[in-house]
């Protein structure tokens, strides 16, 4: 116990000195006489915001475009990386369309989404998935492709069928490279789904950004970047925590536990 709550601890004093730094340079240091609001009047500003149903529509809306785009990016990478995954010829005829697409970031294609499909949330929606999918088909082909041999033939000589072998030792075997993968996508989704509405015009809180730098609003503008600072660490925590909960018999998170 003593371990997790130093570490809570340390996290939190960097939290506070980080706060502190700010308020110092908007006050009395370089940036004193810059559009720059102060930390005490931003969290001021977000707190008030926690009161209104906008700030929790645009937290809705992001969170929503961020999950669907990310659990239809893990259906559609598993399946295609397992696909690929069981066959040498697939994983090299199609290494080179991946690798491709890998580099390319959503905002690349973001004006042809709109014009597809408007500012909308499905427009949102996809563009988490473009930037999540192809990470996750090429994890999960590798950790398919990474199978030790000896156990699939272990598994044949004890009279497995090939859906055996899939279900049985492959794909617990593929789960840590799956579990990474999300767990790397999960923040990808939300930075995503934010700019989908910052520069899309699609819902959420990229939109309500937007809006209050449109209105000259700064301290709005910075209460929003600290909801979305605070939405990012819990979409980060409970990343971890599932990925931890699905791994739990993998030898590093049994070493974690002890």
């Amino acid at each position: 116990m003593r371990v997790p709550l130093l570490r809570t601890g340390v996290g939190a004093a960097g939290a506070v000195a980080a706060l502190g730094a700010w308020q110092l340079a908007a006050t009395a240091g370089p940036l004193a006489d810059s559009p720059l609001p102060t930390a005490a009047d931003s969290i001021g500003t977000l707190a008030r915001l926690f009161a209104t149903p906008e700030l929790w529509r645009a937290l809705g809306d992001t969170v929503v475009m961020a999950i669907a785009g990310l659990l239809l990016a893990t259906v559609v990478g598993v399946v295609l990386g397992v696909g690929i995954g069981t066959s040498p010829l697939a994983m090299h005829a199609t290494r080179v369309p991946l690798e491709f697409l890998k580099p390319i970031p959503p905002i690349v294609i973001l004006p042809i989404v709109v014009l597809v499909l408007g500012p909308t949330m499905a427009m949102g929606v996809f563009l988490v998935f473009f930037g999540c999918f192809v990470a996750i088909a090429v994890q999960s082909a590798a950790g398919v492709f990474d199978t030790d041999p000896v156990a699939r033939a272990t598994g044949r000589s004890y009279g497995m069928g090939r859906g055996e072998i899939l279900t049985r030792i492959v794909l617990p075997s593929a789960l840590p490279y799956i579990g990474t993968a999300i767990r790397v996508a999960a923040p990808t989704s939300l930075i995503v789904a934010v700019v989908a509405g910052l520069l899309g015009g699609g819902p959420g809180l990229g939109q309500s950004l937007l809006l209050a730098q449109i209105s000259g609003d700064q301290a709005q503008l910075f209460a929003y970047v600290l909801a979305l600072g605070i939405l990012g660490l819990l979409v980060q925590g409970l990343s971890q925590w599932g990925e931890r909960r699905l791994l739990h018999w993998h030898p590093q998170y049994r070493k974690e536990i002890r």
